[in-house]
């Protein structure tokens, strides 16, 4: 009979950690960063990132990007 376990994924790679039904989260998540994101009343979402550099391009990809025009007046001049 196979065991029961539980997965979690990286948000940002999906790279992927296995603990057995029971255990606790803090075992298999050991060095990873979980954020907790507020979806409105009561509903919360935990988005797990196996390292710093997952999480930045996780929240990277969520700000947005300046555009360039707004960004020409503070470029320095070449001349």
């Amino acid at each position: 009979m196979e065991t029961q376990k539980t997965r979690f994924s990286c948000h940002s790679c999906n790279r992927e950690v296995e603990l057995p039904l029971g255990e606790p989260p803090c075992e298999a998540l050991k060095g990873w960063l979980t954020v907790s994101l507020w979806k409105g009343s009561g509903s919360v979402e935990h988005c797990n990132f196996c390292s710093f550099g997952c999480l930045k391009s996780w929240v990277d990809s969520r700000v947005p990007e300046i555009p360039e025009i707004f960004l020409e007046p503070f470029k320095e001049d070449e001349s």
